[in-house]
């Protein structure tokens, strides 16, 4: 099992392997970074629909991920705003301790649609040194590091939680009970939380933490994902 101990924090390059030519998985956890049928669809429906979303947008609205990976959240999200009629911009936090490569990113963002030019220039602007991206309807914040100090000592609080770290058994140190309850700590009052996994482990650590979860159908060949809210 590999984990962040394993290995320095750092660039992707050369832990990515690809599959069916633009798809990556991870070397590192042996998993893919989205799903191998439709990364897109299996976006909108874990993450926006798990957390209500386009519906519960608003000003000021603010979505904090565990796991940027290729980035694929947060143009879907990213999309979703704009199309939504929003106005000012989209505030987005990410915690990423394995920032991908720009040219790995590029590839993989062969898969997916140009989401009238967003994709594009959300790789012209990526840094792998994280920090904050303004572009135009987005305020995005990638954070380098292990998750489990960074969210701890982020000050920020948002609105909706994108829980996207690798397979619970496969990367258990973005699941555990600690930085659930950091999640937790740094979510607005009924903020919301949304994850493709329905590990037992991975529901009591949020109900733990004070959210109340749901257990709805998962995407695609998932039979359960789950869903909360901040009690």
């Amino acid at each position: 099992m590999a984990s962040i101990e394993d290995g320095a924090v750092g660039n992707q390059r050369d832990q990515i392997i690809w599959r069916d030519g633009d798809v990556p998985m991870s070397a590192l956890f042996d998993d893919p970074f989205f799903s191998l049928h439709d990364g897109v669809a299996e976006t909108e429906h874990v993450f926006l629909l798990g957390n209500d979303l386009p519906q519960r947008f608003a000003p000021g609205f603010h979505i904090a991920e565990l796991g940027f990976g290729t980035g694929l959240n947060v143009l879907v999200a990213w999309d979703a705003w704009m199309t939504s009629g929003q106005t000012d911009a989209l505030r987005f936090t990410s915690f990423e301790a394995f920032p991908m490569d720009p040219d790995d990113m590029a590839r993989a963002h062969r898969s997916f649609p140009d989401f009238d030019g967003r994709r594009d220039l959300l790789h012209a602007n990526w840094c792998t040194d994280g920090g904050q991206i303004r572009l135009p309807g987005l305020e995005l914040t990638v954070v380098i590091g292990d998750a489990r100090d960074r969210v701890r000592a982020w000050d920020g609080q948002a609105d909706a939680w994108f829980l996207d770290g690798f397979s619970p058994a496969k990367n258990p140190e973005l699941w555990t009970a600690e930085l659930m309850r950091d999640v937790a700590r740094h979510t607005a009052p009924l903020g919301t939380c949304a994850t493709y996994t329905a590990a037992g482990f991975v529901r009591r650590g949020l109900a733990d933490a004070g959210f109340e979860i749901t257990r709805i159908p998962g995407y695609g060949r998932k039979r359960h994902m789950t869903k909360g809210r901040l009690a």
